[in-house]
């Protein structure tokens, strides 16, 4: 899966502001097979703990979960479509009530796209 031709707006909402504004889009691939798993939109400074679903961009099936699932009960977890490693879990972040995917320490390969 490639979405390097792909161009994706940022999305700006209070979320973004409270995390000083700054954004990029990184691509998360499979720390074992290198598969890239998803186009995600990451604000503000720091390491990358969770994805929001309301940040994942690509693929659509991924993508378009924020509008499909109410709890984190409903979403399966987050594997490598082609090796079927483990990369995340589903989660609420409390503090905001928002629906994410926690990440798995050194599971996921990050690449800032240009």
């Amino acid at each position: 899966m490639s979405h390097t031709d792909d161009t994706f707006q940022p999305k700006s909402d209070p979320y973004r502001e409270a995390r000083g504004g700054a954004t990029r889009f990184l691509e998360l691939a499979c720390g074992d097979c290198g598969t890239v798993v998803m186009v995600y939109q990451k604000d503000g400074p720091g390491p990358l703990w969770r994805c929001y679903l309301d940040r994942i961009f690509a693929p659509p099936e991924l993508a378009s979960l924020q509008g499909r699932v109410q709890h984190k009960r409903e979403m399966s977890n987050l594997t490598c479509p082609q090796c079927g490693k483990l990369l995340g879990v589903p989660d609420v972040y409390e503090p905001e009530n928002r629906l994410a995917y926690r990440l798995r320490r050194g599971q996921v390969k990050k690449t800032v796209r240009a």
